[in-house]
């Protein structure tokens, strides 16, 4: 036994592999990586390449390593309903084209993340415009469902940018100069905060300790991750390198870390850049229905959950078609409900 291994023995509750969608623990509820390397773009912002042999609407094979999802035309997901929880989309590379039922809309990407509380109850598409015409384009994300407690569940939808330039970034070298990058999108670590989450998240609430860190170690890097709160639930899922050991132990690529996070847990990479997702927070406790995109209590809130979506459509849909892009021009945007535009520095 190593001498880490010997400091650490119980820093570790399991390993698994990576499934589809990844396990998450209270008070997540999905998370799903996208990695999609589509080719060339066309006129209508899709493949430029034939769509024969796909399975148009539900295309999920990944052949010639990339997917349409339930998109037809441009990849994606045209619109669908949320009630209950939250998602954090962290568009890594590509850009996503959002828009939803109170008529707002977005396009970002690049390391940009949009938090969106659908509450009460939203309809949004997430396509996957592909704008460049003359090279192929990677699309690369996170979507991570973060869920409400009880007395949020009902809130008003919304959506906070953030943008990739105020996502703040940690960088530790150790004794040998190598770095470990952390991408802080929500959470403290040390003296970096992450933007402000929405006002009714789970994670706005000081003592939920909810963090979401991207990490990324280079070649032999070694770092330590600082310890969280005693009853905190916190998972590490290493989806990019090889030999990385955590806690003195060597785990795969492609597996998913339970950790326990009321200790420091040692970090040692391999030969080729490690890539990691932290996702942490202190469980809400309650019961849990889900049933497709509504998340309750009961199964009586989701009985009411699709009259109420079957009654209103939740606002409606004001746009021409189910899977709206962009136009090809348009910038890094996003106007909200009420009118008001933001865009990145």
């Amino acid at each position: 036994m190593s001498q880490q291994e010997s400091k650490q023995p119980d820093a570790i509750v399991r390993v698994d592999p990576l499934g589809m969608p990844w396990r998450t623990p209270d008070p997540f509820l999905f998370c799903v990586h996208h990695d999609d390397r589509y080719p060339a773009g066309n006129e209508r912002m899709g493949p430029a390449a034939s769509l024969a042999g796909r399975e148009l609407g539900q295309d999920f094979g990944g052949r010639d390593g990339w997917n349409m999802y339930h998109g037809t035309v441009v990849p994606g997901f045209p619109q669908h309903p949320h009630r209950g929880f939250e998602t954090v989309t962290i568009v890594r590379n590509g850009l996503l084209d959002h828009s939803d039922s109170l008529g707002a809309a977005a396009r970002f990407g690049g390391g940009d993340v949009q938090w969106l509380t659908a509450g009460s109850g939203i309809n949004h598409s997430e396509m996957f415009p592909l704008l460049q015409k003359d090279k192929p384009n990677h699309v690369e994300l996170f979507q991570i469902w973060l869920n409400l407690p009880r007395a949020d569940k009902l809130v008003a939808p919304h959506f906070s940018m953030l943008w990739s330039h105020v996502i703040p970034r940690h960088v530790a070298r150790d004794e040998a100069g190598r770095t470990t990058e952390v991408t802080v999108v929500a959470g403290r670590l040390g003296d970096v905060k992450a933007p402000p989450p929405p006002p009714k998240s789970w994670a706005a609430r000081a003592d939920a300790d909810v963090a979401i860190w991207t990490l990324k170690l280079e070649p032999g890097a070694r770092w330590t991750l600082p310890a969280a709160a005693k009853g905190t639930h916190r998972m590490l899922y290493y989806f990019q390198g090889s030999g990385l050991r955590v806690a003195g132990r060597a785990i795969p690529s492609s597996h998913g870390i339970e950790l326990r996070a009321e200790v420091d847990v040692a970090l040692e990479n391999g030969a080729d850049v490690a890539e990691l997702l932290l996702l942490q927070g202190r469980p809400i406790g309650e019961p849990v229905v889900q049933y497709g995109p509504f998340v309750m209590n009961t199964r009586q809130e989701i009985q009411q959950a699709f009259a109420d979506y079957q009654r209103t459509n939740f606002g409606g849909w004001p746009w021409p078609n189910n899977d709206p892009v962009h136009p090809r021009e348009e910038g890094r945007f996003a106007r909200h409900a009420d009118g008001h535009i933001e865009k990145p520095s």
